[in-house]
């Protein structure tokens, strides 16, 4: 597994390397922005590991650029920056994690574990249901061709709901990969932003499967929710 580590503090990146080499990892290491994106874009890597404030070009801007380009090798966040606001925006920026330093060693590599069985699935450039479709890249959503504005959290619980609409998805799947594993997350603020969705988009976009999780449909004018056992949420 070939990994590239962007970190312009010599002593930890060393340390990283020297850790994550005898863990049987092949590592490149960059000293600061224009490097890392260069190497992330050309490198051919199972992940990067990517601080966010780098010389020439912050680890915010290179994720964000690698989306862009459909470049969907998974990035791990590491950076001092530890308030809620800077996590959410890497992880809005489109990084797949995000640990705050000083950081456990042991922690680190579970991580990087989980994201390396995921892997990078290539992901398609728009997703859509029936008429209610998302643009990862614009950052659009239009339902019926009709324009919605989402804050940026309910933006990032219907493109996990779009990203998974063949099956139904768990709450607690949900707040790893929408509120993430760094933050501390009621199960009930799920319940809350599909609500939030629902005004939005129609409330017969996202349907509860009892006892399950939640799943996007087709809009289907005058009925209420779609398909299987389902029940209204409360406060929805």
């Amino acid at each position: 597994m070939r990994l590239l580590v962007v970190e312009d503090e010599a002593r930890l990146a060393t340390a990283l390397r020297r850790g994550l080499e005898a863990e049987g990892f092949a590592v490149d290491v960059a000293g600061d922005g224009p490097t890392g994106l260069d190497l992330a874009r050309h490198g051919g890597y199972d992940a990067v590991i990517l601080d966010i404030m780098l010389p020439g070009l912050s680890g915010y801007r290179i994720v964000s650029r690698l989306r862009e380009e459909r470049n969907w090798v998974p990035v791990l966040i590491l950076s001092a920056k530890d308030g809620e606001y800077d996590q959410a925006d890497g992880l809005d920026c489109g990084a797949d994690d995000y640990l705050t330093k000083p950081f456990s060693f042991v922690v680190l590599l579970a991580r990087l574990r989980a994201l390396l069985r995921r892997g990078a699935p290539e992901r398609p450039a728009r997703l859509s249901v029936g008429d209610l479709v998302l643009d990862p890249a614009s950052r659009l959503v239009t339902s019926a061709g009709e324009q919605v504005s989402l804050t940026a959290r309910e933006f990032r619980l219907l493109e996990y709901l779009l990203r998974n609409a063949d099956r139904v998805v768990p709450k607690t799947e949900l707040l790893d990969h929408v509120w993430g594993a760094t933050e501390e997350a009621d199960p009930n603020l799920v319940e809350v932003y599909v609500g939030y969705l629902r005004r939005k988009i129609g409330r017969e976009a996202v349907v509860t499967v009892r006892g399950a999780g939640y799943r996007v449909a087709p809009p289907c004018p005058g009925r209420g929710t779609a398909g299987g056992p389902t029940t209204p949420e409360a406060g929805a």
